[in-house]
C-alpha cells in the first residue's frame, strides 16, 4: 500500500469518527473500536465524541474496561484521555478500578484520578497510599497532589518517613503543589540526599520560619550549582509565605551568604532566565539583596510574570539610583510590564540626576507612563524639574498631575516653583496654573488671585475663586458673592461651590439667588452647596425642585434633602414617581433608613426599571425585617433580569437571617 492511500484510508477513518451521530444506537462501541485504530489522530477523535454521548456513566464504565486490554498501548491511552473528558462521570468507576487486582490498573487509575482533578475521590486515594505496589503507592500520591485538601496532605507527609526514596521524592512534590509545609524536622535530612535535595528545598521554601531561611541561604553557598539553584526557587517560595517584618533580616542574610559566591551576580542574573517562576522569584529577592544596579533590566523584566509584579517593584527600588538610571536610559527596549514596573520603582528612587530622562518620557505616548514621570519629577526635588511641569499645566490630560507634582516640589525648591509659575501666568495663565500658584504660594498668592478674579476670561476668574477658598476662606467667601452675579454661568456655578464649601451662615441668602438661576449648571451647583453646608432654610426651595422634570437637578434635591436629614415622607413618594430612574434610586437610598423608605422599596420592587428593582432589593437587604421576605421571595420568582435576581437573591439571603 502506498503512502497517499495509506493517507486516504486514515482519513476516511478520521472523517467516519467525525460524523457519527452520539445519539445513534451502536455509536458508543461504534467509538470504542476507533479508540483502537492505528492512527492517533484517529483515536483522538474517538474520545473526544465518546465526550458527546449522552449516557456518561456507561460509556466512563466501557471505558474502564478498555485499561484492562494489556498490550493496547495507544486504546488504553486514548480511554484514559477520554475518561478524563467526561469528568464527574468517571470518578465512581475510577474509584472502584483503585480495588483491582491488576497492580497496573490500579496506577492507571490513580493517574486518571489525579488528571481528572475532583476532590471526591480524595479518600480513595489516601486509601491506596498503603497499595502493596509502590508504583501504584507512587501514582496515589501524586494525584493527591492535584486533588488533595488537608485530609490528603497529612496522609501524604507521613509517607516522609518512609524507606523507599521514590516514595518520600513523589511525597515532597505532591506537598509543595499542595503547598503544604511539613515539620522541618523531617525536611532537614532530605537535604542532604541528592536525589531529594531539590523537592525538599521546595517544601523548605514553605516553611514561613528563620530557621528555615537559614537553611536556605546555607544552600546558596553549596558547590554544586543545582543545590544553589533549588535554595534561590525556596528563597523565592519563601518571601511569599514569610512574615513581612523578616523581610529586612533575611535581605542582609542573603547579601553575606552572596557576597561569598565569586560568580554571584552572574548566578542570580542567569536565574532569571529560567522558566520555573520561584527561582526567577528568587533571582529577584537576591538582586535586592545584592543592590546590583546591573540586575536592574532583568528584574523590570521578570514583571512579565503577574504573580512577581510586586516582587519585580520591591527590587528595582532598592537597588538605588545608578539602577534607576539604567532603566530610564532601556526604557525604550523594555516590555510593557517591564516598563510598568520600571516606573512605579522610579518614584522610590528618584533622583536630581533623573529629571532630563524623566522629561524625555513625556514625549511619550503611553499616558500611564507619562503621568508616572509627571510624579517623579515631583519627587526628585530638583529646581531643573520645574519647568517641564509648568509646560504641562496647559495640556488638560496632565494637568492635574503637573499640579500636584509641582506642590511636592515645592517643599523643597519653593522659591523656584514660585518664579516659574509667576512667569507662566505672566505669559500665558491658565486655570491649573492658577491652581499650582496657590498652592505653592499660599497666602503672598492672593493678590495675584484677586486681580485674577476679575480678568476678562471667566474661565481664569472660575479658577481663581476656586483657589482662593483653598487658601483663605474669608477671601473666597468675599470673591464669591461678586461672582454669583457674574455673567458668565461658570463663573457663577464656581461662585455657588465656594458658598458650600466654606459653609458660612449667610449661604441661605447668598444661594437663593444661583436656586434660581436660568442657567441648569449655575442650579446644579447651587443644590450640591445647599447640601454641602447643611443649611436648613432653602428646604422648601429643594423640595420644589424634587418635582423639576430635569432628572439631574431633581435627584441632586433628593441627595441634598438627605444630607441635610430633612426627607418628608410626601416628597419621598413624589421622588419615587420621578419619570427618571436616577431620581428614584435617589429616593430609595434617601429612605433608606427610613420605615416609609423600606415601605417603599417593597412598592418599587415592581418597577418598570431593572435597575431600580434592583436598588429596591439592596434597600430591603440592607435596612428591611424579616417581615419583608414574602415580597421579595416573590419578586425573585417573577424577575427575568439576570442582576436584578442577583440582588433579589442576595436580600432573600440576608433577610432569611433576621
Amino acid at each position: 500500500m502506498t503512502d497517499a492511500h495509506a493517507l486516504q484510508e486514515e482519513e476516511a477513518r478520521y472523517q467516519a469518527v467525525l460524523a457519527l451521530d452520539p445519539l445513534n444506537k451502536g455509536a458508543l462501541e461504534a467509538l470504542v473500536t476507533h479508540l483502537h485504530d492505528e492512527s492517533w489522530r484517529v483515536r483522538r477523535a474517538a474520545a473526544e465524541g465518546l465526550r458527546r454521548l449522552p449516557g456518561a456513566s456507561e460509556a466512563a464504565t466501557r471505558l474502564v474496561a478498555v485499561l484492562g486490554e494489556r498490550g493496547e498501548t495507544g486504546a488504553r491511552n486514548a480511554a484514559a484521555e477520554a475518561l478524563v473528558g467526561l469528568g464527574d462521570a468517571s470518578v465512581a468507576p475510577l474509584i472502584q478500578l483503585l480495588s483491582h487486582a491488576d497492580p497496573d490498573q490500579r496506577k492507571f487509575a490513580a493517574d486518571i484520578l489525579g488528571q481528572l482533578g475532583r476532590r471526591g475521590a480524595e479518600g480513595a486515594l489516601v486509601g491506596v497510599l498503603a497499595d502493596p505496589d509502590l508504583n501504584v503507592r507512587v501514582s496515589a500520591v501524586e494525584a493527591l497532589g492535584h486533588v488533595g485538601s488537608e485530609p490528603g496532605a497529612r496522609a501524604v507527609e507521613q509517607l516522609l518517613k518512609e524507606s523507599s526514596s521514590l516514595l518520600r521524592l513523589a511525597a515532597l512534590e505532591a506537598l509543595a503543589q499542595l503547598q503544604w509545609p511539613p515539620p522541618l524536622p523531617v525536611v532537614v535530612p532530605m537535604l542532604a540526599e541528592p536525589q531529594l535535595r531539590r523537592s525538599a528545598y521546595r517544601v523548605l521554601g514553605l516553611i514561613p520560619q528563620m530557621a528555615a531561611t537559614e537553611l536556605i541561604i546555607r544552600g546558596l553557598s553549596h558547590e554544586s550549582r543545582s543545590t544553589r539553584e533549588a535554595a534561590l526557587a525556596a528563597l523565592g517560595i519563601q518571601v511569599g509565605v514569610v512574615d513581612a517584618t523578616l523581610r529586612a533580616e533575611i535581605d542582609i542574610e542573603v547579601r553575606t551568604a552572596l557576597k561569598r559566591i565569586p560568580d554571584a551576580v552572574a548566578f542570580v542574573a542567569k536565574a532569571f532566565e529560567a522558566e520555573e517562576v520561584p527561582l526567577r522569584a528568587g533571582a529577584l529577592v537576591a538582586a535586592g539583596a545584592l543592590r546590583e544596579a546591573s540586575l536592574a533590566v532583568q528584574a523590570a523584566e521578570a514583571a512579565r510574570e503577574d504573580r512577581l509584579l510586586r516582587e519585580a517593584i520591591r527590587t528595582l527600588s532598592r537597588l538605588g539610583s545608578e539602577a534607576g538610571r539604567e532603566l530610564l536610559g532601556r526604557m525604550a527596549e523594555l516590555s510593557l510590564p517591564a516598563r510598568a514596573a520600571a516606573a512605579q520603582a522610579l518614584l522610590e528612587l528618584a533622583d536630581p540626576s533623573y529629571v532630563p530622562a524623566l522629561s524625555a518620557l513625556l514625549e511619550w505616548a503611553e499616558d500611564d507612563l507619562r503621568a508616572v514621570a509627571v510624579k517623579a519629577l515631583g519627587r526628585t526635588q530638583s529646581q531643573d524639574a520645574v519647568r517641564p511641569l509648568v509646560m504641562l499645566l496647559d495640556e488638560p490630560a496632565l494637568a492635574g498631575a503637573a499640579v500636584r507634582a509641582l506642590g511636592v516640589l515645592s517643599g523643597g525648591c519653593r522659591e523656584a516653583v514660585l518664579r516659574g509659575l509667576e512667569e507662566a501666568m505672566e505669559r500665558k495663565p491658565s486655570p491649573a496654573a492658577v491652581a499650582a500658584f496657590a498652592h505653592a504660594g499660599g497666602v503672598t498668592a492672593l493678590p495675584t488671585l484677586r486681580r485674577l478674579a476679575r480678568d476678562a476670561d471667566p474661565l481664569l476668574r472660575a479658577a481663581a475663586l476656586d483657589a482662593a477658598v483653598d487658601v483663605d476662606p474669608s477671601v473666597g467667601l468675599e470673591l464669591a458673592r461678586g461672582a454669583l452675579v457674574d455673567e458668565s454661568s461658570r463663573v457663577r456655578a464656581a461662585g455657588a461651590r465656594a458658598v458650600g464649601r466654606v459653609g458660612d451662615k449667610l449661604a441661605s441668602a447668598l444661594l437663593k439667588r444661583a436656586l434660581q438661576d436660568e442657567d441648569i449648571a449655575v442650579q446644579l451647583a447651587a443644590v450640591e452647596a445647599l447640601g454641602e453646608c447643611g443649611t436648613t432654610e432653602r428646604v422648601p426651595d429643594l423640595e420644589v425642585l424634587v418635582r423639576h422634570p430635569d432628572g439631574a437637578l431633581a435627584g441632586r434635591a433628593v441627595r441634598a434633602l438627605a444630607r441635610i436629614s430633612i426627607v418628608r415622607p410626601d416628597v419621598l413618594r413624589e421622588a419615587a414617581h420621578h419619570a427618571d430612574a436616577e431620581v428614584v434610586k435617589a429616593a430609595l437610598q434617601a429612605g433608606a433608613v427610613s420605615a416609609e423608605g423600606v415601605a417603599l422599596a417593597i412598592e418599587l420592587l415592581g418597577h418598570a426599571g431593572w435597575d431600580v428593582r434592583a436598588a429596591a432589593a439592596r434597600v430591603l437587604g440592607d435596612s428591611g425585617g424579616r417581615e419583608c421576605l414574602n415580597a421579595v421571595q416573590f419578586a425573585l420568582e417573577t424577575e427575568q433580569d439576570t442582576l436584578a435576581r442577583r440582588a433579589l437573591s442576595d436580600a432573600v439571603d440576608r433577610l432569611s437571617r433576621r
